[in-house]
């Protein structure tokens, strides 16, 4: 393979390139086809997954973004540097029409802990340039990892500079929790959606495609490799397994199973997973586990596939079916694996990547949401009471879902103010969904919920720093995302020590 031109474009901030010629392959393609950035995901110690997907007009309403109904090939190659002076693994991957030529290239041979650069070409053009990272070998802890997670951007209610700043931190490690995209039809507010409530796999294509063009998005995408779980809305809201949320009764129950098929390949599609998570059916493998070293652990969870129903028909109530001990928010299975893996504790930390609200919260009249972790408490129960007798040091639960940043001790007994703290919860707030936001210092129901420890309701993302010893941890918020291109700032910090569960203030 002849060597890329040096005219490239750095973490997502460019556009067109110009045409070239390609080892004997014709420069026929007129039209740019990375107008969907790049990506990498789920590294290893000696690999990582790169992604693209070609769609020179990402908005065409068949899904496939202008591309013709045939098998592309497309080049890829990793360096050691941005230049691509050091080319260390290079090689052809097939962008096929089934799946609307998206890319999924599982690079092996890699150093681990080790910074690299990748890109792709493809109908004589090159992509955009990501910067990757591998993890550190299984029995090292590696260098201190900066992780930044966030979760729900829905596209119509303001700019991703949430995206951005996040890439201008230069992490090793991102997770998104959920919520990547809106299934919802057009609702101009700042920006507006392409196309109706999505019903088809093309219309989830097309939605992913609109979101991917956004260039901030896809800088925080090139600037470090990602852990994607997805919630509700990359489905229909509020889902549960096979059960409908009721936003969609004009469908039969074979309509809506396959709409919920559609939606999982689609984000197949648009994400950097590996080929074990190509669904199967009606299904997708998504929850796993990903090592970092002896540093850290991050189970990731799918918590809307294997989930019972929500209780008394969802919402903030007071519910006493929510109880029931055989409910479960995972499913059993999922709940006898993440048992399983904080019982070998690999690694300092161990991180559960989730979507749902974790910690109790009640209000005055003991009403609760049922859609988070308060609508199945035996479920919940389960798994506290398992990393205790587990002896795991340092569980640290990931949230998105619920638009506000909250900080949490977790207690096995929530309803003693006595009870010891066993873990910690870390919500993000949004990237864009809910708006503005508000300046607020008060922590909602704080007077029956004093574990509680930090609310606000501004859009923003969680800035982690973890080594051996203690995880850092910054609540970062842009105020204003109506407006595009605004500074992030740190609204609070804390502290977690390595073997005392709970927040610290540093």
């Amino acid at each position: 393979m002849t060597r890329f031109n040096r005219r490239i474009f750095v973490f997502g901030g460019g556009a067109a390139v110009g045409t070239l010629t390609m080892g004997g392959r014709a420069a026929a393609a007129a039209t740019f086809p990375f107008t969907l950035g790049v990506a990498s995901g789920d590294p290893l110690p000696d690999g990582v997954v790169l992604w693209t997907r070609l769609a020179p007009a990402p908005l065409n309403a068949d899904g496939h973004g202008g591309m013709p109904n045939q098998n592309i090939p497309v080049d890829w190659e990793v360096a050691t540097d941005e230049g691509f002076t050091a080319i260390v693994q290079r090689g052809t991957a097939t962008a096929t029409y089934g799946e609307a030529h998206s890319v999924h290239v599982e690079v092996g041979g890699l150093q681990p802990d080790y910074d690299y650069f990748y890109r792709f070409r493809a109908q004589g053009h090159i992509s955009p340039v990501g910067r990757t990272r591998t993890a550190p070998a299984f029995g090292t802890p590696g260098r201190d990892l900066l992780m930044a997670f966030t979760s729900c951007a829905q596209y119509e209610e303001g700019f991703y500079t949430v995206y951005r700043r996040m890439a201008e931190d230069r992490p090793g490690l991102v997770l998104h929790l959920g919520d990547y995209i809106y299934e919802g039809g057009a609702n101009k507010r700042i920006r507006e959606h392409a196309g109706a409530e999505l019903r088809y796999l093309q219309d989830y294509r097309r939605r992913y495609a609109q979101y991917k063009t956004d260039a901030d998005l896809q800088a925080a995408h090139a600037a470090a490799p990602w852990l994607v779980v997805p919630d509700d809305h990359e489905v229909e809201n509020n889902y549960a397994g096979y059960s409908r949320s009721g936003n969609s009764p004009e469908l039969t129950d074979p309509e809506w199973r396959q709409r919920r098929a559609d939606a999982y390949q689609a984000y197949y599609e648009n994400m950097p997973l590996r080929g074990g998570a190509r669904p199967n059916g009606g299904n997708i493998q998504l929850y796993r586990r990903v090592r970092w070293g002896t540093l850290a652990t991050f189970h990731m969870l799918d918590t809307r596939q294997y989930r019972h129903d929500q209780a008394c028909g969802d919402g903030w109530q007071y519910c006493p079916e929510a109880g029931d001990p055989t409910r479960s928010l995972p499913g059993t299975a999922q709940e006898n694996w993440l048992l399983d893996g904080l019982g070998q504790r690999n690694g300092t930390w161990d991180l559960i990547g989730q979507q749902v609200f974790f910690a109790r919260r009640v209000d005055a009249n003991d009403a609760f949401g049922l859609d988070g972790w308060d609508g199945y408490p035996a479920s919940r129960d389960r798994i506290q009471k398992g990393w205790v007798q587990r002896g795991v040091r340092n569980p640290v639960v990931l949230t998105g879902d619920v638009h506000r940043s909250w900080a949490n001790d977790l207690k096995v007994d929530f309803t003693n103010p006595a009870s010891p703290v066993v873990g910690t919860e870390l919500v993000s707030t949004s990237v864009s969904s809910g708006g503005d936001g508000a300046d607020t210092t008060g922590i909602p129901d704080s007077a029956y919920n004093p574990h509680l420890k930090f609310y606000s309701n501004h859009r923003g993302y969680v800035r982690t720093t973890m080594s051996s010893t203690q995880m850092n941890v910054d609540f970062r918020a842009v105020k204003k995302i109506t407006t595009a291109n605004q500074p992030a700032t740190t609204l609070r910090s804390f502290t977690i020590e390595a073997g005392r569960p709970g927040l610290q203030t540093p």
